[in-house]
């Protein structure tokens, strides 16, 4: 049963994180993040309410506010680089990222990653060329590199969010997530109020992005269901592999053309972040 919810976490990762995307191609990407953001929160104060969890203590409702705040920056660079670069690229460059962040921290407060971490970090190196690789001039070259860098910036963000979170207790439940939605839509608000600029969405793009926000809250609680019932050094590795859905929706929808280096790259990036994860 752990590794269905596990499977279908991924699956959920990957399709919301290609919605927001698709929505951020639509309407601005502060507007995708606001309300994305809102029916997860929704949605996240609903599981809580329905599992019983008690509101946790101060601290860790502001780990969570402080994940909210790196995952802001992760989402808002990660659906700009879906909606306006290779979704092949910034999609596995962020989740390799993301994945090294949280061991290269950990390592800089004394722990000792196992021998699987190294290959997976060992990886992404090789993993980032190949997905980044093209013909010097060739255009897409250009909009590679400009994915890899908003996948890097994603991947920061997305690294700092999981830090942030896995310095909550494990009996605050689903409340620092229900914080982290406050704070990244207090922050884009705050944005939007200085910028000037509108939050309105369209009604067309708005759909989509409901469903982004939708999907990402529900791979979470299912990802935390399948930690619950089975080992996290599997279910943590099969939602690892959330990229793919990403990558093959793009194939599907964009018609996004997968070069071989490109193909190597995506599977070296996927197993880094599972060895990773493991």
């Amino acid at each position: 049963m752990e590794i269905f919810l596990a499977g279908l976490s991924a699956l959920m990762y990957g399709a919301g994180d290609f919605c927001g995307g698709l929505g951020a191609r639509k309407m601005p990407v502060f507007t995708v993040l606001v309300f994305s953001q809102l029916i997860g929160l929704v949605l996240a104060l609903a599981a809580a309410a329905a599992l019983g969890q008690a509101l946790p203590g101060a601290r860790d409702l502001a780990w969570g506010a402080v994940a909210g705040a790196c995952g802001a920056v992760g989402l808002a660079a990660l659906y700009t680089g879906i909606a306006t670069t290779l979704v092949a690229v910034v999609s596995p460059v962020a989740a390799v990222t993301g994945a090294g962040i949280p061991l290269l921290l950990g390592l800089a407060a004394g722990e000792r990653p196992g021998t699987l971490a190294w290959v997976g970090i060992s990886l992404a190196v090789p993993a980032i060329v190949l997905l980044t690789a093209g013909q010097s001039g060739h255009p897409t070259r250009g909009i590679a590199r400009r994915a890899a860098l908003l996948g890097v910036a994603a991947g920061i963000g997305f690294g700092l969010f999981f830090f942030a979170v896995s310095r909550t207790s494990h009996a605050s439940g689903l409340w620092p997530l229900v914080s982290a939605r406050v704070s990244t839509i207090a922050l884009v608000g705050l944005f939007a109020l200085i910028t000037r600029r509108s939050l309105r969405p369209s009604r067309a793009g708005l759909p989509i992005v409901l469903a982004s926000g939708a999907l990402d809250m529900a791979a979470n609680i299912a990802f935390l269901l399948a930690t619950r019932i089975g080992m996290l050094s599997i279910t943590a590795v099969v939602t690892s592999l959330y990229p793919g859905p990403t990558v093959l929706l793009a194939l599907l929808v964009f018609r996004e053309r997968l070069t071989v280096p490109r193909a190597c790259g995506l599977a070296l990036a996927l197993a880094g972040v599972a060895f990773i994860s493991a």
